[in-house]
């Protein structure tokens, strides 16, 4: 039960529902209600299925370059511990992603499914929690579902956007991204160790 509840926290920490949030009612201001819901819904479908795309066939495509999952701990947990270091001393996830906003017809898809849900970290993470070499199935379709979860929760988030931004604002949220880098820091460089303890087999 502990491990699933880390894993949830992780995830909830990497895929970071609230620091969509801003990105989310910039992206779909000019939208109305139900619009604005239909967005929340697809979006969050989008990045599911792009998670569970990596979760699927992610390593395979690892093996099949011959990537050692070594390897990849290391570079993912470098990867990860840059993006925690831009959650924790940037400009913040939500500012940054709302440059990325150009196109209103497709603002599902591009910003707020990938990357403001479905980021390059959420994408790392996932592979790294599911190891065919390091977990069984059963392990493997338990973080499956827990991402589920996550991604439920992060729905569930933005379909009530507006009022969790009347509550706390804005610096609220930017504050809250910034602990969880710091959560993320520390599960990357322990990804990282982990890559080297298993590549020198110390």
């Amino acid at each position: 039960m502990l491990e699933l509840i880390k894993t949830f926290l992780f995830l909830f920490a990497v895929i970071d529902p609230l620091g969509s949030v801003p990105v989310y009612l910039e992206a779909t201001k000019h939208f109305g209600i139900k619009s604005k819901r239909r967005i929340a819904l697809k979006a969050s479908l989008i990045a599911l299925c792009v998670l569970l795309f990596f979760i699927i066939i992610g390593q395979v495509i690892m093996e099949t370059m011959s990537i050692t999952m070594s390897a990849f701990q290391i570079s993912g947990g470098v990867i990860l511990f840059l993006f925690a270091l831009t959650m924790v001393f940037g400009g913040g996830k939500p500012e940054e992603e709302k440059h990325l906003i150009k196109d209103y017809d497709h603002v599902t898809v591009f910003p707020i499914a990938i990357p403001s849900i479905a980021s390059p970290g959420a994408i790392m993470a996932v592979v790294l929690l599911t190891d065919n070499h390091i977990y069984s199935f059963w392990q493997q379709l338990s973080t499956t579902l827990i991402m589920t979860m996550v991604i439920i929760v992060t729905c569930i988030i933005l379909l009530v956007a507006n009022r969790i931004q009347h509550r706390i604002g804005e610096t609220g949220i930017i504050v809250i991204s910034k602990v969880m880098g710091l959560i993320l820091a520390s599960f990357a460089i322990q990804n990282i160790l982990d890559g080297v303890k298993s590549y020198f087999a110390l």
